[in-house]
């Protein structure tokens, strides 16, 4: 019989972390697996990535604390071989409702992002909280996976865990799409014409990504040379970041299209990728770049971007919130002669199957 298995998340929004989970359920779904999701909300934009035969469980709540009764239900009443908890708090909740439930099941827990950081920036809570329950839940967990080295330490010295109790798996990413270039008629559809370099950016419009900085650098960068920016995403600072491009003049030269649920155009058209977060996990979209060869610049945030850059072997680092160096790096990196062919291959070490696999051996050990 084939064994299930059941990943945890909020919704299908538009998100890194949600969308590597499908890269992973489908793959597994392509090699046998029973998958499905249990979401708090069936609803996001990446719903149509979803392959066909995957089950979705809508536990139709909004608050993670009304999640445990019917997830703890749904535990004891499913035939779950292995549960795959997502995105901190979702992950200790899931732990409570499995320790309601009949424990059938073996539960591991993964977190994507650098903790610390998103508890004081973005979940507003209490360090000391997220301390107190990551140490009453995650001890029961089967394994504990991070994303990158850095999440790893940061989770360890959070849930006063030791290393041998958290796995680190990098992000799938890879999907074996070709390079090749767009053609000039579509790079002037969706930059517009006239531009001798297109910029690009990817992420949801919120403040761990610092668009803000970003586009202070493009300003300095845009004094010198004819460039063009485009920032892909969506999110609760649209508005803010419109109008931080209007107050500067760059109305012509920033570019928002929103949320885009295939990339794949403006990644073959763009010259240059920009990641300017102030904290991470393993961003999908350094990796993507890397594939389809497209140079890169990223803050050196905790963490991520150092790991798939090797300390700048593949691309450049600088400070994060740092809009001169950021500039400084845009400008060099678009005159640089890039070697394509070494950003590609560094991808390879991403591959879906690859990755999909050391879950599958860390799961089912």
């Amino acid at each position: 019989m084939h064994k299930k298995i059941s990943i945890i998340l909020p919704n299908f929004r538009g998100g890194g972390a949600e969308r590597l989970h499908i890269y992973l359920a489908n793959d597994w779904v392509e090699h046998g697996f029973v998958v499905e999701f249990i979401v708090l909300r069936n609803e996001g934009e990446l719903i149509p990535l979803l392959a066909p035969e995957i089950q979705i469980k809508d536990l139709a709540v909004d608050r993670m604390r009304d999640a445990i009764i019917p997830l703890a239900h749904h535990f004891r009443s499913s035939d779950i071989d292995i549960i795959l908890a997502a995105m901190w708090p979702l992950t200790s909740v899931s732990i409570f409702s499995w320790l309601f439930s009949n424990r059938q099941a073996r539960i591991f827990v993964i977190d994507h992002v650098y903790l610390t950081m998103s508890c004081k920036n973005e979940l507003k809570i209490n360090i000391n909280i997220l301390k107190a329950v990551m140490r009453a839940t995650y001890h029961f967990s089967h394994g504990i996976i991070a994303v990158a080295e850095g999440v790893k330490k940061d989770i360890m010295s959070l849930g006063r865990l030791k290393a041998s109790n958290v796995k680190v798996i990098y992000n799938p990413a890879t999907k074996g799409v070709s390079p090749h270039r767009e053609s000039l008629s579509m790079r002037n559809q969706l930059w517009g014409e006239g531009f001798t370099y297109h910029i690009l950016s990817v992420g949801s419009l919120k403040p761990q990504k610092d668009h803000i900085t970003l586009i202070k650098a493009f300003a300095i960068v845009a004094k010198k040379i004819n460039a063009k920016l485009t920032i892909l995403g969506d999110g609760d600072l649209k508005d803010e970041i419109v109008n931080f491009i209007n107050i500067n003049g760059l109305a012509n030269r920033v570019s928002m299209p929103g949320f885009v649920l295939n990339t794949e155009s403006y990644f073959r058209t763009a010259d240059l990728f920009v990641n300017s977060s102030r904290w991470d996990g393993l961003p999908l979209v350094l990796i993507e770049a890397l594939e389809f060869g497209v140079p890169v610049v990223s803050t050196d945030c905790p963490s991520g971007p150092a790991e798939i850059l090797e300390n700048g072997k593949y691309g450049i680092l600088v400070p994060v919130n740092n809009p001169e160096a950021l500039a400084v790096a845009i400008k060099n990196s678009l005159e640089a002669q890039n070697n394509i062919n070494a950003l590609i291959n560094r991808a390879q070490d991403f591959t879906i199957r690859k990755i999909s696999d050391q879950y599958i051996s860390y799961m089912l050990s």
